[in-house]
């Protein structure tokens, strides 16, 4: 895939798919067409990538398929200039298919018809911007210590009895906590051990921790005698807390970009019709190196980029080899040259 904003586009408004689609293509520009046509949108368009993703032919075919498909009218390169919400801007450089056979006016009256639209902005890689938001801090239930009792004097008069204080249900870390000693009989932890400990039980639960594994950080592992079931509680739930949440990272929405200009570019040189004449897709100078590609393979020259030039053919069986004796002759060289001998390492 190219960079995000880059690559393969779609012009719209298409005939559906049908069989005779390339069927005014050459064969083997056809099979490219179709090649191109299933690729996703966004997919790099090089001849490079392209040769190196398709199983038969090579860059040197590549790339004199896609201009043959560009002066067909499948294909243009639009060089796109635009603004983006922040008052950045750039230049992109799409190439857009279609499938359908276009003339070179509809692609002219194509790119004219780009200015203005309203594209996303995030078209570079480093670009997309990711927003952490904070997150509520766990609440915690507060639980009232119980004052202290006073003495009050007897005093004479009619009794009224005492009001009576409002009832706290007790929450899920003071219930596990107290549910340790039928768990394990060696921390019988005491209801004041229940209430110092809540808040630490309290933020494990809000960690993700469920009352199990409270009971089970506690109780795993007791020595034989446990002379101190708080002490030794309160110092298992800090020692072993679990880690915090991650906090869930959300992308911010796209930036929209504004296409303030949009030019037709050469598709081999990236040379645009503001510089030069841009026709079927291609300047002067590339159409004139991509007319003599054509006669060239059809004068039946070797295509390079199908079968590389490097690649040799398999040895002839009945060539008669002679043996070199390649110390000898180096030796030969190097006293020809008015080199000294090179002298043998013992081994």
């Amino acid at each position: 895939m190219a960079n995000p904003g880059y690559g393969k586009r779609l012009t719209g408004d298409e005939d559906p798919h049908a069989e005779p689609d390339f069927a005014h293509l050459l064969p083997r520009e056809a099979e490219v067409a179709v090649f191109i046509d299933h690729l996703d949108t966004g997919h790099s368009m090089g001849h490079k990538v392209l040769a190196a993703e398709h199983p038969r032919y090579g860059q040197q075919a590549m790339r004199t398929s896609l201009s043959r498909l560009s002066e067909a009218g499948h294909l243009r390169w639009i060089r796109e200039h635009i603004t983006v919400e922040d008052n950045t801007m750039r230049w992109v450089t799409r190439t857009y298919w279609s499938r359908t056979r276009r003339s070179e006016a509809w692609w002219e009256e194509f790119a004219r018809e780009r200015n203005g639209r309203i594209v996303p902005g995030d078209l570079r890689p480093g670009l997309a911007r990711t927003e952490e938001p904070e997150l509520p801090e766990p609440e915690t239930e507060s639980h009232p210590e119980p004052e202290p009792e006073s003495r009050t004097e007897p005093r004479t008069g009619p009794r009224t009895e005492p009001r009576a204080e409002p009832r706290t249900e007790p929450t899920t870390s003071y219930l596990t906590l107290a549910g340790i000693r039928d768990a394990e009989p060696r921390m019988p932890l005491s209801e004041a051990d229940c209430r110092s400990l809540a808040s630490l039980a309290e933020e494990w639960l809000a960690r993700g921790a469920t009352p199990q594994d409270i009971t089970r950080a506690v109780t795993g592992g007791l020595p034989a005698t446990v002379n101190n079931p708080g002490g030794l509680a309160r110092n298992r739930l800090e020692n072993r807390m679990p880690p915090k949440k991650a906090k869930i990272r959300q992308k911010a929405a796209p930036r929209r970009a504004r296409v303030t200009r949009a030019v037709i570019c050469c598709m081999s040189c990236d040379a645009d019709e503001l510089t030069t004449k841009i026709q079927g897709g291609m300047c002067p100078d590339c159409r004139a190196e991509f007319e003599a590609a054509v006669a060239a393979e059809e004068a039946g020259q070797p295509d390079t980029g199908y079968v590389p030039d490097t690649f040799l053919a398999d040895p002839d069986a009945h060539a008669v080899y002679e043996w070199v004796d390649v110390p000898r002759r180096a030796a030969e060289v190097r006293a020809a040259g008015g080199l000294r001998p090179r002298t043998e390492r013992a081994l």
